[in-house]
């Protein structure tokens, strides 16, 4: 992994990198499909598309492509910080995962996402939560170059007030939702999500996978046998 700021960018040691994974692997991680498939990229990035991955499950889906288990799981309960965010681990049959999130601005405030590994419910209720942030942040990625081409159709971009003139009001919770399918993906990245439960508070594409790696070298997570 390149880089898991504000985005996942993933790298082949070579030189060769690509930015914007997260919400293809989000797809593949809520779909179960970890083998079959090659994706072809022209370019630094992948398309933002409907700015969740609502396209990517259903372009997935058109592949007819077999799905398989998690590849890791939970072998103890644990609760694991990392900076500001708190992951609560618990071990299970299948996979579970729910987000708290909290943001001082009046049109998100505290708000709560969850699901229970059902890839039918994920196509419906996480994956067409957009991706979200705020004016204040936008000229800097468009500085370094990144998430160019946005269209502010397929996003949440906030003001101070509620979301700019462009794009659509927000759907109830749909910043946690899209947080849950942001954390769907990261943990794809390292095999899951995972058999078992994973509560994050206040979760970060950096925050999470900083505490695969820890939650593995403490055998908190392992792989399934």
């Amino acid at each position: 992994m390149a880089r898991a700021d504000q985005g996942v960018a993933i790298e082949d040691g070579a030189g060769l990198a690509i930015d914007l994974v997260e919400h293809l692997c989000a797809a593949l991680g809520a779909l179960g499909v970890r083998e079959g498939l090659v994706v072809r990229v022209f370019g630094p990035e992948l398309p933002l598309l409907d700015g969740g991955a609502a396209r990517w499950v259903a372009a997935l889906g058109a592949l007819g492509l077999a799905s398989s288990p998690p590849r890791s799981r939970v072998t103890r309960a644990a609760t694991l910080e990392v900076g500001d965010a708190r992951y609560e681990l618990t071990p299970g049959d299948g996979p579970a995962l729910e987000v708290h999130v909290a943001f001082d601005h009046p049109a998100i405030g505290a708000q709560r996402a969850a699901w229970e590994g059902d890839a039918g419910d994920f196509a419906r209720r996480i994956a067409p939560a957009r991706t979200f942030g705020f004016a204040r942040d936008a000229a800097a990625l468009q500085a370094a170059g990144r998430a160019r081409g946005v269209d502010l159709a397929s996003t949440l971009v906030f003001d101070d007030v509620g979301v700019v003139a462009g794009c659509a009001p927000a759907e109830p919770d749909e910043p946690a939702r899209h947080k849950l399918l942001d954390l769907v993906g990261d943990l794809f990245l390292s095999g899951g999500p995972p058999l078992g439960r994973v509560v994050a508070h206040r979760p970060g594409h950096a925050a999470t996978h900083a505490m695969v790696r820890r939650a593995r070298d403490e055998g908190i997570l392992a792989p399934c046998e």
